[in-house]
């Protein structure tokens, strides 16, 4: 009975308040096993039923919180990308020009990736069935290389091509680091490879891809 009575006696507003919370707690629980599943190397291939098993929910849960697996990926892509992002940005924005932002960008995506496989392989997952390196990752590229092309760093005509090139190399590079061997100097190494076929002059390539790295 006093159960009871204390149970009416929860005022409306608090009771909305903690379904609320119930519901964030459930939604974090099932995007946290996503992202374990979605961090190996066959993560692609997850489904609903792997989610539902691994987060310890039913499947009439899963669909109050995502439309399906499209949806999920969508919201843990934004997960996995958005505050990296911004830590990125953040770092860039202290730097000269476009190209050295661009060598800048690359060398941390791939420097996370080779700290965090795990990270590594739910970027290359999320990839493939989605924006590459996630929505918000993908339109910064192509502001960057905009901006390249404006200030005449970049010698090409199409913003879309410079984008391109740079999240299809960084990509790719990302998957060569899980899969092979690469030396310590891959990142660099990479991006120097891209302000080449950007347009960059070879020494300003150089100096950028090899700069040292403002702090995230």
């Amino acid at each position: 009975m006093t159960g009871q009575t204390r149970k009416r006696n929860i005022d409306p507003a608090r009771r909305a308040e903690i379904g609320r919370e119930r519901r964030a707690r459930t939604r974090s629980r099932i995007l946290a096993v996503t992202f374990d599943l979605f961090g190996r190397e066959n993560g692609l291939y997850t489904r609903v039923e792997e989610v539902c098993e691994a987060a310890g929910v039913a499947r009439q849960t899963f669909y109050n919180h995502f439309t399906g697996m499209d949806d999920l990926r969508d919201a843990l892509a934004y997960e996995v990308s958005h505050d990296f992002l911004v830590a990125v940005t953040t770092a860039l924005d202290t730097l000269p020009n476009a190209a050295c932002r661009t060598a800048a960008a690359i060398r941390y995506y791939l420097g996370r990736g080779r700290a965090d496989p795990q990270w590594a392989w739910s970027i290359v997952n999320l990839s493939a069935s989605g924006f590459v390196f996630g929505a918000e990752t993908f339109a910064q590229a192509r502001k960057t290389v905009a901006e390249g092309i404006e200030t005449k760093s970049f010698n090409l005509n199409d913003d879309r091509i410079g984008r391109n090139m740079v999240m299809g190399t960084a990509l790719s590079s990302l998957f060569t680091q899980l899969r092979e061997e690469t030396p310590e100097t891959y990142p660099a190494d990479v991006a120097r490879a891209v302000l080449a076929g950007l347009g960059c002059a070879p020494g300003h390539a150089r100096q950028c891809a090899e700069m040292p790295l403002p702090h995230l």
